[in-house]
């Protein structure tokens, strides 16, 4: 297929809908305004989509809720503040075991912040974000083609394990116009069938799909249940690049935006013939944790580089453990590092670790 030059926003619309996605509902909150805007171009031509600008975020996620308990493949997307809104209809949707897909387009904060690009909201992503004891799967494309890819596999993800499924890109990924090739849509109706729907009790037992359980004994089992779900989500789709990690002596460890930044630099340093390379996070949860475990085995130095202050730090630090040094170098609240500051970063701290050494 031909490639299209699109924006990131636009670019997630149509992979969702090419995905079999057929109920969007949002509000609109900069920087992800273009989604929504696409979503209501697209759904107006087809009739079995259903597009709602709903009249709060609140609203939104709960209407998305209602989508995935009759079946359908359902979306909302929105940044940062519009997300901690939506955070307890996602714990809601995460207990009734509901698949669903968020889109989140970061912005500066905390608070309403700015609507620059940003990258502090991976702490509320990776975390659960809401109440109780939850996780939603997260995936953080860093190109526009990946987003397709991504964000199709999202809605697939979702499905397979009936749970919440974040897409998180930021204010730059969203404007940013890039040229991608889309695979043939979906045909709803060639999807798996979900025995679990609420479609109607003609002819079948009645079905209840419900996040509230009053007996401690059962809600001890339900969180039981979940627990053993998260961990062969763990064990069986984490995510990650690889980047000139061979005969590396020092890794940068970066996701989204600021990977795509840090590759500018690797190449930059590689020019000068320093062994740096690139440990991309793809899956922010599960963290690919094994991974990034064994390449500490050989390489010894490792630098954090984020658009916040380090809230990824804490997952790398417990993945390497004392086999790893782990430096960190960041801009929060929507600045954008170039790859020569970056490249500048590695070098010094090269040159420090190889007169250690």
């Amino acid at each position: 297929m031909a490639k299209q030059l699109m924006c990131g926003s636009h670019v997630i619309g149509e992979a969702a809908t090419r995905a079999g996605c057929r109920f969007y509902a949002g509000y609109p909150i900069t920087p992800q305004n273009e989604l929504p805007e696409y979503m209501s171009k697209r759904f107006a031509k087809m009739d079995d989509a259903t597009f709602i600008q709903a009249e709060s975020e609140l609203a939104a996620i709960n209407m998305v809720m209602g989508a995935s308990m009759a079946g359908v493949r359902a979306m909302t997307s929105s940044s940062s503040p519009g997300i901690s809104l939506k955070q307890e209809g996602i714990s809601y949707i995460a207990g009734m075991e509901l698949p669903a897909v968020i889109v989140n387009i970061m912005r500066g904060g905390p608070g309403l912040g700015n609507i620059a690009p940003s990258q502090q909201d991976y702490f509320q992503a990776t975390r659960g974000g809401g109440h109780g004891g939850y996780r939603t799967i997260v995936l953080a494309p860093c190109s526009g083609q990946e987003m397709v890819t991504l964000t199709m596999k999202a809605f697939d993800l979702a499905d397979a394990y009936r749970t919440p499924v974040l897409v998180l890109g930021d204010g730059l990924m969203g404007q940013m116009m890039e040229p991608v090739t889309f695979p043939d849509p979906i045909d709803p109706a060639t999807l798996p069938q979900k025995d679990w729907v609420l479609d109607g009790a003609g002819g079948r037992d009645s079905r209840l799909v419900s996040s509230l359980i009053l007996d401690p004994i059962d809600m001890e089992q339900h969180n039981w249940k979940l627990a053993e779900k998260y961990e062969a989500i763990c064990e069986r789709e984490a995510r990650y690049e690889s980047y000139f990690l061979d005969d590396a002596v020092l890794a940068v460890v970066a996701f989204g935006t600021a990977a795509r930044i840090a590759k500018g630099a690797v190449n930059r340093v590689r020019k000068a013939g320093l062994k740096v390379g690139l440990f991309r996070p793809i899956s922010l949860w599960p963290f690919p944790e094994k991974e990034l475990k064994a390449l500490s085995r050989t390489i010894k130095h490792l630098l954090v580089f984020e658009m916040n202050t380090g809230q990824m730090v804490e997952d790398v630090k417990i993945s390497v453990g004392e086999q790893a040094t782990v430096d960190f170098h960041g801009r929060p609240g929507g600045i954008i590092s170039t790859p020569h500051e970056i490249a500048g970063v590695v070098t010094k701290l090269f040159y420090r670790y190889e007169q250690d050494d």
